[in-house]
């Protein structure tokens, strides 16, 4: 059985001229703001360096340890739209409210502006934080047609913010792309962080989905990368097996379950694999 391993403390306390973390934007399942904390030891020796992140979701990392350049990339190209917005002044001028009419008729118009190919405009954002706020469970999740099918939440009450002005100061010097992760152009000054899709089955979130192969392909590409690498994954065997081919330094940690359909809340193991550090 793998027995937890957490980071020692060695790289002292913090030195105070860390900016402060921000709180994610969005709702998002399989976030990864429990792991801030232990991440910003590794990262803390490393500030200089430009943060790299290949599958950026909610920026709950991003935002806790809020390097000052960063490069953040997701396959989700309405998630990056929306990053975008922010980055330019986003406020939100439709009204909001936690209803479930409300909520279908914005989802109907989402997707009609993804049928138009207006994906990329202003209205679009607003659409998708309104969405991911309201909808179920901080998901994500697109049919085979590219629209979004998310059902209504189920909260007592939802929150929504309408000016942005405090995240496109974070945002400044951050840069926001739509790629695959093998096509995310990597600089020797880097410090690559990677939490891709866990070792299940997973086909909703982008066409394609990601499979077995892309698990090795990530592992394998930033195995040759000569920079700081840290990836996290579920603590699957194989998954395991991959990294320890590899040469990676391997951490376990229990992780919390955020996202549950059976009402499983109890702690899974995460590893966290660690290269060049």
């Amino acid at each position: 059985m793998i027995q937890p391993l957490l980071f020692p403390e060695q790289a002292g306390p913090p030195s105070g001229k860390e900016p402060k973390s921000l709180p994610p934007l969005l709702k998002w399942a399989g976030g990864k703001r429990w792991l801030v904390p232990q991440l910003a030891l590794v990262y803390r020796s490393h500030r200089s360096l430009r943060f790299v992140e290949l599958f950026a979701g909610g920026l709950a990392i991003a935002l806790g340890l809020r390097p000052e350049r960063a490069l953040l990339n997701d396959v989700n190209p309405h998630l990056i739209n929306f990053y975008r917005w922010v980055q330019r002044g986003l406020r939100i001028s439709l009204p909001m409210a936690y209803d479930r009419e409300l909520y279908y008729a914005y989802r109907e118009r989402f997707n009609e502006l993804i049928r138009k190919g207006l994906w990329e405009t202003e209205e679009a954002a607003q659409l998708f934080y309104y969405l991911n706020r309201t909808g179920y469970n901080g998901l994500c999740r697109f049919n085979r047609k590219g629209e979004f099918n998310v059902p209504f939440g189920k909260y007592t009450s939802v929150s929504y913010r309408t000016d942005f002005s405090l995240y496109q100061e974070a945002f400044r010097e951050w840069v926001f792309t739509n790629e695959d992760f093998r096509r995310v152009p990597l600089s020797p000054e880097d410090f690559v962080y990677a939490d891709p899709p866990y070792d299940v089955e997973f086909t909703e979130y982008s066409p394609g989905g990601f499979s077995w192969q892309d698990q090795v392909d990530l592992a394998e590409l930033l195995a040759q990368y000569p920079g700081p690498v840290v990836i996290s994954n579920q603590a699957t065997s194989r998954v395991v097996d991959l990294y320890r081919s590899l040469g990676y330094e391997l951490r376990f940690v229990p992780a919390p379950r955020r996202i549950s359909c059976d009402g499983n809340r109890q702690s899974a193991l995460e590893v966290l694999a660690l290269r060049n550090l």
